[in-house]
């Protein structure tokens, strides 16, 4: 009976001393790695229509939705337009508007090349020469007489004062800018602008300034 718990109490030790010896290697290995994959990324590049050449048609003479629509189908995309009388107005219906002028003219060209309409109400008649925005006057009184109001105020610097009088006599507001022609306006045209206040008078374009 005393032999068999010898025994046994040795085997137990032998057992203890194994597992002892064998601790430390269980502490150096590491743990097993898990692998994780993804996908490769790809580059996210924008798409782009590579520009072409092709024939711009001649728009003159088309209604403004109509030219718009040539251009298109020939392969022009970049369409801009403005008011050819100088008014400042803007073509927002379009198949009230006609064009005078086109830039480019017709011909070969770039197909990412900005096509600009020179256009004039349905019941107006072309201009002899096209108008556009009034450039900048580089610190002097633009020449306004005769420009709409809007275009006025926009040639102006945006913190410039600027007070608007019916030349009539009659006190009338002016609503519709673009619908009002400039008469006179104070600083004259050419003096300097140091930031005083701007004078303008106006009638509506269908009438006679005094």
């Amino acid at each position: 009976m005393r032999s068999h718990a010898v025994t046994g109490l040795i085997s137990v030790v032998a057992f203890l001393s194994l597992t002892a010896c064998g601790g430390d290697d269980f502490k150096d290995t590491p743990p097993p790695q898990t692998e994780t994959t993804s996908a490769p990324t790809t580059p996210m590049t924008p798409s782009r229509t590579e520009a072409k050449t092709a024939e711009l048609p001649n728009l003159v003479g088309k209604g403004f939705q109509s030219a718009q629509d040539a251009a298109q189908a020939a392969g022009f995309s970049v369409l801009t337009s403005h008011d050819s009388l100088g008014r400042g107005r803007n073509q927002i219906l379009d198949r009230e508007w006609k064009v005078c002028f086109q830039k480019p003219k017709a011909g070969q060209h770039s197909t990412d090349t900005e096509i600009d309409l020179g256009t004039v109400k349905l019941d107006k008649t072309c201009p002899a020469k096209d108008s556009t925005e009034q450039q900048d006057a580089g610190g002097k009184m633009p020449d306004l007489a005769g420009k709409s109001v809007k275009v006025a105020r926009q040639a102006l610097d945006s913190s410039t004062s600027l007070e608007v009088k019916d030349a009539s006599g009659q006190g009338r507001n002016i609503l519709v800018e673009s619908n009002w022609k400039v008469c006179s306006q104070d600083p004259q045209a050419g003096a300097a602008l140091t930031g005083q206040p701007v004078t303008l008078t106006a009638v509506k374009f269908e009438e006679s300034c005094p």
